[in-house]
């Protein structure tokens, strides 16, 4: 994503005037143009708050991949959005998959950072680990691997906190959620404690089949993951 920058009409026609009609010496006109330069520059607008084609990758599953609504209408596309309007000159990457897990993402973690360079890396993976009953370990090395990695490429990491029902009972589903804040506080992260709060037991906010937060979920969504992400926006130089 890239910033237009439209230069006041008037300068713009007295510079190209000035090149055209030019008839005194060459330290005077070079002189000119240095003024003019100096108060074209003082004109603009400055209201982007960061340097321009800097990413956040997001590595996510249905939570993040718009399941069952347009792209445009997912939190990870009104977060671009929030982002411009804001004056954050971030664009978005959505590398977000449905159906994936910790296992999936972190096999194709370096392929994204490397094509990407990303400045910041939201994790939102987790939550089909948690459905499907795998080993606590194996979530818990997957991310740690994905941390590490994102934190080796200079990544800036805001990692996604998910809860899962208690189908396999109370003692499962609590440590399998205590694995975020473990991790965030392990490696200096930003933590979104539940990207879900204050939807999952919305039924107004969620599709049919109780898991996944439809159209008007996404942007309560986006409402948990914005003051989280913040410091990381003001943070990068």
């Amino acid at each position: 994503m890239s910033s237009m920058v439209k230069l006041p009409s008037r300068l713009v026609t007295f510079l190209v005037s000035a090149r055209v009609f030019r008839t005194g010496s060459a330290e005077v006109f070079d002189d000119m143009i240095r003024l003019l330069t100096l108060l074209l520059l003082s004109a603009l607008p400055i209201d982007v708050v960061h340097a321009e084609d800097s990413t956040i990758l997001v590595v996510g599953d249905s939570l993040s991949a718009a399941y069952g609504m347009a792209t445009e209408q997912s939190w990870v596309s009104l977060l671009e959005n929030r982002l411009r309007v804001r004056g954050y000159d971030y664009r978005v990457v959505n590398a977000s998959i449905a159906g994936d897990t910790t296992q999936s993402g972190r096999y194709r973690l370096q392929r994204s950072l490397e094509q990407f360079s990303p400045a910041i890396v939201i994790i939102e993976l987790g939550g089909n680990d948690g459905l499907r009953g795998l080993p606590l370990e194996v979530t818990r090395s997957n991310l740690v691997y994905m941390i590490e990695t994102c934190q080796q490429s200079g990544a800036t990491v805001v990692l996604a906190g998910i809860r899962i029902p208690p189908n396999y009972g109370p003692a499962y589903a609590e440590n399998f959620h205590a694995i975020y804040p473990e991790l965030a506080e392990r490696y200096g992260l930003l933590l979104i404690p539940f990207i879900l709060e204050n939807v999952a037991l919305d039924p107004d906010l969620m599709l049919a089949d109780g898991i996944h937060p439809n159209v008007a979920g996404q942007e309560a969504m986006l409402d948990n993951i914005w003051p989280v992400l913040t410091p990381a926006l003001e943070a990068i130089p």
